[in-house]
């Protein structure tokens, strides 16, 4: 299954990560400007906060609002109705099996709004799906040290369920955010989700999947890809740079599919490295990412 993971902030946390880049920059901010009001003299007014720190103190219910369009929260999946017992039937009379439809909703949370049972569903999807491939890296798989970066402050999760039409109607991504954190009623486990942050990476403003994970039976369903582009879509709507992630070089079906998507190795993804003895060490991860503001046509300077 197609999986992320930011190396870089799970293996060394002395190295610089998105929180510490965050509060660095935002370290700043208590500085102000003078102004001048009228009939008031000298003031102070604050300092606008930039993008990044701008985006992640919203509540979520306001990210939800402002950056994730509603018509991409909630989808259907064709789905045949063949079965064992009548598959002789079907054979006989040569009839197409008959085919219905499953709904789907895509619920946004953050790392404090996202209900207990899906966090625990979320780790245990990664758990699934790329422990042994975390255990075969030189990061290690490290149960609790996925969880702190599971519940970073910024982090973002896009949870996947199943709609139960026999259950009440579904509560909305927005107002679920303003509830107490509890699953509302009539909602599934997690099947998949993909956790992302608005940060910096290397000075640039980005939007950073850290992993993305779907149950074996959502596997090869266009809903990866669904989730992509809603990532990336909340990426363009924030106004970042480019889309960010990290794949295992022996995840060959998750490489394939980022490569589909227009992924390419990032310039800062790490190099070989030669170490003392002569030997060279590759890195096990690779970083990649794809632009997402439109390039605005050139003007003619000979055309003015």
């Amino acid at each position: 299954m197609v999986s992320s993971v930011h190396e870089d902030k799970v293996s060394e946390p002395e190295l610089k990560s998105p929180i510490q880049s965050t509060t660095s920059t935002s370290g700043h901010l208590g500085k102000r400007k003078r102004g001048r009001e009228e009939g008031n003299g000298s003031s102070r007014t604050p300092k606008p906060l930039p993008r990044v720190e701008r985006t992640n103190t919203l509540p979520i219910a306001d990210f939800i609002e402002a950056y994730v369009p509603r018509s991409s929260l909630e989808f259907t999946i064709p789905v045949s109705q063949s079965s064992v017992n009548d598959t002789t039937a079907k054979t006989t009379t040569g009839e197409k099996p008959a085919t219905t439809s499953e709904t789907y909703t895509l619920e946004i949370h953050s790392a404090a709004s996202i209900p207990p049972a899906d966090f625990q569903a979320c780790f245990n999807l990664i758990e699934l799906t790329s422990s042994n491939d975390y255990g075969n890296s030189s990061i290690g798989w490290s149960p609790s040290k996925k969880r702190k970066e599971m519940k970073l402050p910024d982090m973002r999760y896009m949870v996947l369920k199943k709609q139960d039409e026999s259950k009440p109607e579904t509560t909305s991504s927005v107002e679920s955010a303003k509830g107490d954190g509890t699953a509302p009623p009539g909602k599934d486990i997690a099947l998949g989700f993909l956790s992302f942050m608005v940060t910096y990476e290397d000075g640039k403003e980005v939007i950073y999947c850290y992993e993305i994970h779907l149950a074996p039976a959502m596997q090869g369903k266009g809903v990866g890809k669904r989730m992509m582009d809603l990532y990336e879509e909340i990426g363009r709507r924030v106004g970042l740079e480019k889309a960010m992630l990290t794949v295992f070089k022996a995840n060959a079906v998750a490489s394939k599919f980022y490569e589909r998507l227009g992924y390419e190795v990032d310039e800062y993804s790490p190099q070989p490295r030669k170490l003392r003895n002569g030997t060279i060490k590759e890195p096990d991860y690779v970083i990649l990412s794809k632009p997402l503001n439109v390039v605005k046509p050139q003007t003619n300077p000979d055309a003015e």
